[in-house]
């Protein structure tokens, strides 16, 4: 499968954020942490054309400003903390999800039918990841995205993500906090401190 373009931020402003710039190659991680309130789910939002914001996002040659914005979210795709479900069951948010991707995460085929309101919190966000994925994106935006999740668990997503991401060659920025986590999974670390991102070492 062909690697999607670099995604790239250049002097991007969005709320207290001034001037971040960033490129995250096919097939990266870039991982993001910083306190609590910070503006990392605010950038995230803004990538994904969510947010009025300052500067331009490239995916490749290919400018946020230039398209509608339905047409970027579908190529660069977020995934948020809290996911949304508009369906009464699974299946209908997912027609196209794999058996693999299923057994990977830790479900059957039957979940398709499940209805979505008997869903734990980290269900839904295991499926959330599996619906974003299902539709072949370009890009992924990761919002903390095993947050509702216990540790084992923790590595069986991130196991079957990163193999995704590397698969598929998507350039991806992930909202975590655990050092762990950051130093299994990142190619680089940003943290927000005050104003700005200034990259960090992957394992603080």
């Amino acid at each position: 499968m062909t690697a999607s373009p670099t995604l790239r931020l250049d002097g991007v402003t969005n709320g207290s954020l001034s001037c971040v710039s960033l490129a995250v190659a096919p097939g990266e991680i870039h991982c993001l942490s910083g306190p609590s309130g910070s503006g990392k789910s605010r950038l995230l939002r803004a990538v994904a054309d969510l947010e009025p914001h300052g500067g331009e996002v490239w995916l490749g040659d290919i400018s946020q400003a230039a398209l509608p914005a339905h047409v970027w979210r579908a190529r660069v795709m977020l995934v948020p903390a809290e996911s949304q479900w508009w369906a009464d069951s699974v299946g209908e948010h997912m027609p196209q999800a794999a058996p693999a991707d299923l057994e990977a995460l830790g479900f059957t085929s039957e979940v398709l039918a499940w209805q979505v309101s008997r869903l734990s919190s980290g269900e839904k966000q295991r499926l959330a990841l599996l619906r974003a994925i299902s539709r072949e994106p370009m890009a992924l935006l990761l919002d903390e995205p095993t947050a509702n999740l216990d540790d084992a668990t923790t590595r069986r997503v991130e196991a079957w993500l990163v193999a995704s991401i590397r698969e598929r060659g998507w350039p991806v920025l992930w909202v975590a906090h655990d050092p762990a986590q950051i130093q299994r999974v990142a190619e680089r670390h940003w943290r927000i401190e005050g104003s700005e991102l200034v990259e960090a070492a992957s394992w603080t």
